[in-house]
């Protein structure tokens, strides 16, 4: 294969393309224009840039077996007579450090979980031995309830014992990858490419302005422009997303120098303009005000033209659809036919240049549906120049004077895939895929940062954070860095906590000290290499020798290559994806030093980028054809999992099964920052769709009981945990509802209300409590913020997660997938108010549980009190016990009653008819079951006429 030979060694340095051919020095002043004779065969004229990380190596890229690990060497350790130079000292300065939990707080946070789980043991044993022979059922209900509990805590208590903090060192970074040195004389950037995808689906739910804004904010990250590409993937291919980042793009030209010259944070122009207090802080320029107000007036300006889209789309399609029917009218006249019959004019979308847009239409027709559109691709800023272009002073041509500021912008691509009637396009998963494949062809950052359309970029360091880790010693292990999700938005005290200060402060840091966080969807940064199914480094040093051997025989031989199949079994039929693999993992190798088994030399990536040639363009439109995943192992075992509506999970599961570990990245000022949902409704439905997705992996193959070797025992417990913890919700309601089956009864879950029973009661909620301060001191989270997921944690287990099991036993079982939506509906109050959404009642078939248990709770109560103030012989003892626990229900449905009586007590009817409807049945219920014992005249199981 004439693409993988060796080049000649010259003084011309050659270097490797992203497709595997070697280009000379002599062909990089080539024209990044494409010929009018290459670009007639496509519907855009793409520049499409080669990556900035194929640059001139010592020695050409050693390939790698796409079916095995990478090659790698042995650890080389440095002589004792090799001297020490100052460059060799720099690369020695590690660029990440563990910061450890105090002594104190850990040990004490861990002897206090042993001993807690020594006092269950104990506790559910006396439970198992002292039956309750008044009550068997009650009794046998609350042992297999508890029994289930300490089951569950113990799974999510494991993986906490080890929690790490990081910190990193951007100044290294710096010195290392950006300053002069022997291998790198002009100081030019030497960090790898960075690929950045964006995902949107329909701008109705997800506003373009929200998506212009992220855009914004990653074009004006700090990091070389050069290495920097963003993707936007719109899976709904509509022209108003096409349209809105075309503004998004011509804003940004003067966004970003304005940015880079005053040192805006966040550079989210939304967010950044709504920053409450005093703008010129820290502000040395004395032009700063004048930029200021001149740059917020332009953004004003461009949020109109956006807001303006749907209408200026409208009425430019129904303009151009009334010309094409005159036209179409006038040749029937023409041709001598019939004027009465009816004309089939499509009612098509159009784009401002006068041409049908290409994707979905406003009004769907065939091959223009959501569905049903051809693949699209389109460069809206062009790829940069490797030399810095500074600005100038002519405010006739520049808003603001950008004298001594770069004013070069990353590249950004519109990419919606293809899509056709009878292909499983695999939602989001299935679009991300679509990004990996077109950005490998275009740009092939060995980095790959996945951000939701509305995260943005609130830290512009938040990429070089990831780089210090990811180009450390060890970082050749590690398959991504996880940020912590942070949100806007939310109401002060949290109601229904949105913000899972929980699970990102407490759970995640503590997965942090084992084999890394769980991926969550977005704000995290992908070895690429690691998407593509590879294994981490392991293995001696004739193990890598000869798997090396084996791979460049195989490189240098067409036929062989072809008979393992490697191209249409895993990767599809493009020969230039392939081919770009093994420089993309070239390139994100660390710098080779002490300690690197297998590092890429300094200043191998300061070169200057490739140019565009017809082939790659072709390539880039072919790999997000619906039809290129046929037969390959894309959604298997290659690139985002598919088969699950929580793919991120699956997909960093998969990765830290093949031994890959993950890293944790807490930064001092946030890295992003995005939206929740505030409203009870929708942050149940969204509950519930991770809970279904937890559901699914339970009863898949991905489930951690099927986990191999290289996933060590205490991150297989925390992913067992993610699998199993919506199956708590049955016994969670099954035990809230047991108090009130207490004070109906006159029963209680034990013989008697003795010392034992009330010192292990006491024993593990003190152990309970204590273990929360202590992860409060080691989190950094607040006991409020604790106690609104404790909340949270039983409305959503019995609502949404009772929900999820029951659809996960239906589809699997009998095969129904079954949806909750919105039944009805209670709007907001008229006076507009920030929390205006927190208010609103929308009622959803998941309330239904939760009301239940609240209603039937409160009449026990009621029920309970009555009889035993007129009881001759009244057992105030199981009253209490009754009532307390009762009352501990209502305590933690507290958030929930409140969400349903909306602003000002405003309760939606519904929500009485329901109440009042559950509350006769229940009663009526329990009369029939269990009549009062002094009824004479009553028959059992009935009542008097």
């Amino acid at each position: 294969m004439a693409s993988n030979n060796v080049p000649p060694t010259n003084g011309n340095d050659p270097r490797r393309t992203m497709s595997g051919r070697f280009n000379s020095r002599d062909d990089l002043d080539q024209s990044m224009e494409l010929t009018a004779e290459s670009a007639a065969d496509f519907g855009y004229t793409v520049h499409i840039p080669p990556t900035p990380d194929n640059q001139p190596m010592s020695e050409p890229n050693t390939p790698r077996d796409a079916y095995g690990n990478p090659v790698w060497s042995k650890d080389e350790e440095p002589t004792a007579e090799e001297p020490t130079t100052p460059s060799k000292a720099k690369k020695r300065r590690p660029l990440t450090r563990k910061v450890p939990i105090a002594r104190t707080i850990i040990y004490s946070y861990r002897g206090l979980a042993f001993l807690r789980l020594v006092v269950l043991g104990f506790f559910l044993t006396w439970r198992v031995k002292n039956p309750n022979r008044d009550a068997m059922w009650l009794w046998g209900m609350s042992v297999v309830c508890e029994l289930w509990f300490a089951f569950s805590w113990i799974l999510d208590q494991l993986p906490k014992l080890c929690p790490v903090n990081r910190l990193t060192d951007l100044e290294v970074l710096k010195d290392k990858f950006e300053m002069p040195s022997p291998e790198n004389p002009r100081g030019r950037p030497d960090l790898p490419g960075m690929d950045v995808f964006v995902s949107t689906a329909d701008p109705e739910k997800e506003p373009p302005l929200t998506t212009s804004n992220t855009i914004l904010s990653i074009l004006a990250s700090e990091y070389p422009v050069e290495k920097l590409s963003c993707y936007l993937s719109d899976d709904g291919g509509a022209l108003l997303t096409f349209e809105a980042l075309a503004e998004a793009a011509s804003f940004a030209r003067v966004w970003v120098p304005f940015c880079r010259k005053h040192t805006i944070e966040p550079r989210n122009p939304e967010s950044y303009f709504q920053i409450r207090g005093d703008p010129t802080k820290g502000k040395m320029r004395p032009d700063f005000v004048k930029d200021r107000r001149r740059v917020k007036r332009e953004y004003d300006e461009m949020k109109i033209r956006i807001n303006g889209l749907p209408d200026s789309i409208r009425r430019r399609s129904d303009a151009y659809n009334a010309h094409e029917e005159i036209r179409a009218k006038r040749l029937q006249i023409e041709s001598g036919a019939d004027p009465s019959i009816p004309l089939n004019v499509p009612k098509a979308t159009w784009m401002a240049d006068g041409t049908h847009w290409p994707g979905t239409w406003s009004i769907p027709g065939k091959e223009h549906s959501r569905g049903d559109h051809a693949g699209i691709i389109q460069v809206m800023l062009a790829p940069p120049t490797n030399d810095p272009i500074m600005g100038s002073n002519d405010l006739e041509e520049n808003l603001i004077d950008t004298t001594d500021i770069d004013v070069r912008l990353p590249m950004l691509v519109y990419v919606s895939r293809e899509k056709r009637p009878g292909y499983d396009h695999n939602k989001k998963a299935g679009a991300m895929n679509a990004l990996v494949r077109t950005s490998a062809v275009m740009s092939n950052g060995p980095f790959i940062l996945n951000l939701d359309c509305d995260h943005y970029i609130f830290n512009s360091l938040a990429m070089r954070e990831a780089m210090c880790f990811m180009m450390d010693r060890g970082g050749d292990r590690i398959c991504y860095v996880q940020f912590p999700q942070r949100f806007e938005g939310v109401d002060p005290n949290d109601r229904y906590a949105n913000k899972n200060t929980v699970f990102f402060d407490v759970n995640m840091r503590a997965l942090d000290g084992l084999q890394g966080p769980v991926y969550v969807g977005t704000g995290c940064c992908f070895r690429r290499v690691a998407l593509y199914g590879f294994e981490p480094p392991r293995g001696g040093k004739k193990k890598q020798q000869k798997k090396a051997a084996r791979f460049a025989e195989m490189a240098t031989d067409e036929s062989e290559f072809e008979s393992r199949g490697l191209l249409p079994k895993q990767y599809g039929q493009s020969r230039i994806f392939v081919e770009s693999i093994p420089v993309a993992e070239m390139a994100g190798r660390p710098l080779e030093g002490p300690g690197i088994p297998l590092g890429r030399p300094a200043g191998a990536l300061t070169g200057p980028r490739e140019p565009l040639d017809a082939e790659t363009v072709a390539e880039a439109i072919n790999v997000i054809s619906c039809y290129y995943e046929d037969k390959t192992e894309w959604g298997g075992r290659v690139g985002w999992i598919y088969g699950s509506v929580t793919e991120d999970v699956v997909t960093g599961f998969r990765m830290h099964n093949r031994g890959w570990k993950s890293i944790y990245c807490v930064t001092k000022r946030d890295a992003f920052r995005g939206t929740a949902p505030i409203n009870l409704t929708d942050r149940l439905h969204q509950v519930l769709r991770w809970a279904t997705g937890s559901v699914e992996i339970f009863f898949s193959r991905n489930n951690a009981l099927f986990a191999n070797s290289h996933m060590k025992l205490l991150q297989r417990v925390a992913y067992l945990n993610v699998g199993v913890y919506p199956f708590t919700s049955v016994f969670l309601v099954v035990y809230c509802f047991l108090p009130a089956l207490s004070l109906f009864s006159g029963q209680f879950i034990v013989q008697n209300l003795n010392v034992t029973f009330l010192v292990y009661l006491l024993i593990i909620s003190i152990s309970l409590c204590l273990l929360a301060i202590l992860e409060v001191k080691w989190s950094g989270i607040t006991l409020e913020e604790w106690w609104r997921n404790e909340q949270f944690w039983v409305i959503g287990g019995t609502s949404a997660h009772l929900a999820a099991v029951l659809q996960g036993f239906l589809k699997v079982l009998a095969g129904v997938d079954i949806s909750f939506t919105l039944t009805a509906k209670a709007g907001a109050d008229e006076e507009q108010d920030e929390f205006a959404e927190l208010y609103e009642v929308k009622w959803t078939a998941l309330m239904i549980p939760p009301i239940t248990i609240m209603l039937v709770n409160i009449v026990a109560i009621a029920v309970a009190v009555s009889r035993t103030i007129y009881a001759t012989f009244p057992e105030w003892s199981k009253l209490l016990g009754g009532v307390f626990f009762s009352l501990w229900v209502l305590l933690h449905m507290y958030p929930f009653a409140k969400g349903l009586m909306g602003k000002r007590g405003r309760t939606p009817t519904i929500v009485f008819v329901w109440s009042g409807m559950l509350a006769i049945v229940i009663s009526l219920l329990w009369v029939t079951i269990s009549p009062p014992s002094d009824s004479t005249n009553v028959p059992r199981g009935g009542f008097n006429p």
